[in-house]
């Protein structure tokens, strides 16, 4: 049964540090998880298309279909059955973008305008459907490539055919691994899960417990989506995938014992969580395990995704507009100062702001595209001067590709080194180039305009917006709490709509601190504002994790008990005076005003909503 009793009061811990531009950045590098295998894939899914075009005598028709060939930078995480459709989508997008950028090479007063809707129409999409990194700039690289290649005896239908030849290439070698750990993706999602909550059990009782109870929530999200959200609706009972929904329970419910805990648990908590990690890699989890009948939902859907990113000032909408303006403006100034190939201001443009950072990570990363491409030139130079052909070509862009994947999540600053290089050899089509020094300074000069276009874009757009952001998700997750309050009030949280309930209300969790992230890192005045919400932030989040965990331990009493357990939660009027106390804290969030002194409170969530309003009490009071 959950517990009635108040939780013990933690400490704010003090905000994360803001980001902020560092120079020496660009000459670190990070950690990151192995690589090799995927850089490997992504260069031999580069390299077969030039071959194969070699071999039939025509290279420019094989560098076209590497740009199908990016097709193999996405997925890697998904589960198979769902990556086999998700890959083809992706594949059929870099077709429409390259067959775009073709048609419209034909009409040069089209060029700047198709690269253009091409990065608002692939940034709204990948912002609002989570498509994970690169996201959006390849499409639209893809784009301005197939404005550039020079292959004219290739047809727009020729084109699309070359490019969906390359997403196939792609496909089958993001498949292959099926045949050898059809569940692997699901395994390592289930263990990555494990460890983010063992790591938060270490953490209790001390001051990194919010960001690893953050983390693990996270974690376990991205485990459910893989799980759930990504699978057929009804898996075998006795399969591997029921096997692994049954670990994930079982750590779903550590993880509501570890949050509800008011000290320290014991080390076989820790044990035990690392150990369901362990048995989610076995090849032979045990048969016992079947399906636990009931899981928590991961990520929304399509068309719930495609709903909040289309509501006024979302995410998505304010950083697709951003790259809108930065995009025509930076076009329009290329084409203005007669630049060959506007389009390429137009990509650096859209490079900067398509992820929607904050201000002090878009300026680094455009400090770093900037510094990263004057080097690059200098490679690009030296491969064009040499004219790889044939196998050759194919052997460098295999090199340069395998190198980037391998150092891009290291150090950014050096992958564009050879981003740039590759991406110019590719534009080469295989043929000599007349002046190679012209060209390069052309794209150092686009490249320039690009990235000072966007930034200056992100510092014209109101940094306000993105402060207010965190009062308008506050609101948002407070809505969140009661709405699946009114279900627990019933002693309903298995429904399809109190579990709906449920992950909404996980969702707000982590869009609050990403709202939070990108206001702190705006400008400096606007950054101390978001910091002097940050107490606000974190409450809220306790808020939300106590009521989740206070249903998953609802989940497991006796269906016989559910009813008692509901009364001593909530006892006489509990459910009114939640709401009504809910709905206070929204409007003083909304008015930034002061909330109001409330009833007595239920004990399960006394404590967290009676430190949200002391957070929200100004200082002066």
């Amino acid at each position: 049964m959950p517990s009635t009793q108040p939780t013990s009061v933690l400490p704010i811990p003090p905000p994360p540090p803001r980001s902020t531009l560092s120079l020496g950045m660009m000459f670190r590098l990070r950690d990151a998880k192995r690589r090799w295998p995927f850089a490997m894939r992504a260069a031999l899914c580069m390299g077969i298309p030039v071959v194969a075009g070699w071999a039939l005598g025509d290279t420019s028709a094989g560098l076209m279909a590497t740009t199908g060939a990016f097709t193999a930078l996405y997925g890697s995480d998904r589960p198979y059955l769902n990556r086999a459709y998700y890959l083809a989508l992706i594949a059929l997008a870099f077709t429409i973008a390259v067959s775009l950028g073709v048609w419209a090479q034909a009409t040069p007063w089209m060029v700047v305008p198709a690269v253009a809707l091409m990065a608002m129409v692939a940034t709204f999409l990948c912002n609002a459907l989570r498509v994970s990194p690169p996201g959006a700039y390849m499409f639209t690289l893809a784009c301005a490539a197939g404005t550039a290649i020079h292959a004219p005896h290739l047809t727009v239908g020729h084109t699309a055919l070359l490019v969906s030849a390359g997403g196939a290439v792609a496909w089958i070698a993001h498949m292959i691994g099926a045949f050898f750990w059809p569940r692997g993706p699901e395994r390592k999602a289930v263990a990555a899960s494990a460890e983010a909550v063992a790591r938060f059990i270490e953490a209790i009782g001390t001051p990194a417990q919010d960001a690893a109870r953050h983390n693990a929530a996270q974690s376990m999200q991205e485990s459910w989506t893989t799980l759930v959200s990504f699978q057929p609706p009804r898996p075998r009972p006795d399969g591997t995938l029921s096997r692994l929904r049954a670990i994930g329970r079982e750590l779903n419910q550590l993880f509501a014992e570890a949050m509800s805990a008011t000290g320290p648990l014991p080390a076989a908590a820790i044990d035990q969580a690392r150990g369901l990690g362990t048995e989610a890699l076995s090849p032979q989890p045990g048969a016992e395990r079947t399906d636990p009948g009931h899981v928590p939902l991961g990520h929304h859907g399509v068309v719930d995704s495609l709903r909040e990113s289309l509501a006024p000032w979302s995410p998505a909408l304010l950083v697709t507009a951003r790259v809108g303006v930065a995009t025509a403006v930076a076009g329009t100034l290329g084409a203005m100062l007669g630049l060959e190939r506007a389009y390429w201001c137009i990509a650096a443009a859209m490079l900067i702001l398509h992820q929607g950072l904050d201000w002090a990570r878009t300026l680094q990363r455009g400090v770093e595209r900037m510094a990263g491409t004057m080097v690059g030139l200098l490679l690009a130079g030296s491969i064009l001067a040499l004219q790889p052909g044939g196998l050759w070509l194919a052997v460098t862009l295999m090199c340069l590709q395998f190198v980037i994947e391998m150092i891009v999540i290291r150090n950014y600053a050096l992958a564009v080194v050879f981003i740039t290089a590759a991406a110019l050899t590719i534009a080469s089509g295989g043929h000599p180039v007349p002046d190679v020094g012209h060209l390069l300074w052309v794209r150092g000069i686009d490249t320039v305009i690009g990235c000072v276009v966007g930034l200056g874009v992100f510092a014209l757009s109101n940094p306000r917006v993105a402060t207010a952001r965190i009062s308008a998700e506050l609101a948002r997750t407070l809505e969140a709490v009661a709405a699946t309050i009114r279900h627990m009030a019933k002693g309903d949280v298995l429904t399809a709509e109190a579990r709906e309930a449920r992950r909404d209300l996980q969702h707000r969790a982590l869009t609050l601190l990403g709202a939070y992230d990108r206001s702190a890192g705006s400008s400096p005045r606007y950054g101390a504002e978001a910091e002097r919400m940050w107490p606000a932030v974190v409450t809220t989040q306790r808020l939300c994790y106590r009521v989740l965990s206070t249903c998953w331990a609802m989940e497991n009493s006796d269906p016989a008990a559910t009813a008692e357990t509901t009364r001593t939660l909530f006892g006489p009027g509990g459910e009114r005076a939640i709401l009504a106390a809910l709905a206070d804290l929204e409007w003083a969030v909304l008015h930034d005003d002061r909330p109001q002194q409330t009833a007595p409170l239920p004990a399960f969530v006394a404590t967290e909503l009676q430190n949200l309003r002391d957070s929200l009490v100004p200082e002066s009071t």
